[in-house]
């Protein structure tokens, strides 16, 4: 009786362990990467290696702003500002793909190529025409921010009075002339 009650134990163990270590990668092959360039934020899919994985736990800490230049007609590149582990092979690099190279350096395709990189991600649902301009193709000093969640950009919402309309009490727009009670900015007043 022990011995099968110290086995269902184990089994227990080990089904936990197992768990455990399916939703952890089922978790790290969905991890989504946002990228704004210019106020305009796009979505990449972060594959599962130990580089994703170090760039994620370093993106949990803050939002990394990068400096990336264009490079060769068909990718804009530059310094991360740290390394990341790599596990380099030769990679015919397509629109949308995002590597890592010489280990400290990214790079993000709107052409072709083929080098010995560190696979990164993916872009997902722009044309090459959309990732050459979201990119700034042909561009230099283009700011690049990494981060883990998705931001508007907005910095602030203000409403402008010299614009904003009156309404009647019922709801419908208040003509130039009407007279009576109006809503205008939220608050009641008397024309």
């Amino acid at each position: 009786m022990r011995q099968i009650l110290r086995e269902a134990k184990r089994q227990s163990r080990l089904l936990m362990i197992l768990t455990a270590m399916l939703f952890t990668t089922t978790t790290m092959m969905a991890q989504k990467l946002y990228i704004t360039i210019d106020g305009v934020t796009k979505t990449a899919t972060l594959v599962d290696n130990a580089a994703t994985q170090a760039l994620v736990e370093k993106l949990q800490e803050a939002p990394v702003t990068v400096t990336l230049n264009s490079s060769g007609g068909f990718e804009i590149w530059g310094a991360l500002g740290f390394s990341l582990p790599t596990s380099n092979e030769q990679v015919n690099a397509q629109p949308g793909d995002i590597v890592l190279y010489n280990g400290s350096n990214i790079c993000m395709f709107y052409g072709t190529n083929s080098w010995s990189y560190t696979r990164l991600g993916k872009l997902e649902g722009l044309s090459e025409s959309d990732l050459r301009t979201f990119l700034k193709a042909g561009e230099s000093n283009i700011s690049v921010t990494l981060s883990l969640t998705n931001t508007t950009g907005i910095s602030q919402v203000r409403n402008d009075e010299n614009q904003s309309k009156a309404y009647t009490l019922q709801g419908t727009l208040a003509q130039a002339g009407h007279k009576g009670i109006v809503i205008k900015n939220g608050k009641k007043t008397i024309r």
